[in-house]
């Protein structure tokens, strides 16, 4: 299944506690359209949050995003993982 790494570029007020609960709801869809959340990253200063799945298509990461909250990514970038 392709890797994906999503980027929202900005999130007004932005905070952990916030992103960890947005997690939370993706985890909670996530089966419904195939899709794996494995990891999140993100910058509380910028608004910044990067999320890695593993999805069956970028519209399906989107769908996620969409109905777990409403925060579909500014970008979605198909990745491969290195050594």
């Amino acid at each position: 299944m392709p890797l994906f790494m999503d980027i929202h570029h900005h999130v007004p007020g932005l905070t952990a506690e916030a992103v960890a609960a947005a997690h939370q709801q993706d985890l909670a869809v996530q089966d419904k359209y195939g899709v794996k959340f494995l990891r999140y990253w993100y910058d509380e200063a910028t608004g910044k949050i990067f999320c890695l799945s593993w999805a069956p298509s970028r519209e399906a990461a989107i769908a996620v995003h969409r109905e777990a909250h409403g925060l579909v990514a500014d970008e979605i970038v198909e990745v491969k993982e290195g050594s």
